[in-house]
């Protein structure tokens, strides 16, 4: 169970990393849409784990990876954005959300029955 701060450093951070991939999305992603689903910081306040989700896109791991490949400028961005409300911005640890593909997937399980 996440404590109190953690909630409030994963909703700040999921903020304003959506603010910079709105910004920088086009970047990474011509043409598509990246969306920070969600944002889960360990208890130390040292990793976060953003989950994104990657929408119209084929390869999601070549996205993914040219995203991890810049991870130090998304994190300084960040800084720039955090740096007065937090001392030390967490290591940015990037995953691709797949709940809205599982959720299809069994949407489709159910309307085949």
């Amino acid at each position: 169970m996440d404590s109190v701060r953690q909630n409030k450093v994963n909703s700040l951070m999921q903020q304003e990393l959506a603010n910079i991939f709105l910004i920088e999305g086009r970047n990474y992603l011509p043409g598509g849409l990246i969306t920070v689903s969600a944002v889960r910081v360990t208890p130390d306040l040292g990793i976060a784990k953003v989950y994104l989700s990657l929408f119209p896109v084929k390869d999601k791991q070549a996205i993914l990876d040219k995203i991890k490949a810049t991870t130090h400028k998304l994190r300084g961005a960040l800084g720039m954005k955090i740096g007065k409300q937090m001392r030390v911005v967490p290591e940015l640890l990037f995953y691709v959300d797949d709940s809205l593909d599982r959720a299809e997937a069994i949407d489709k399980l159910l309307k085949g029955q």
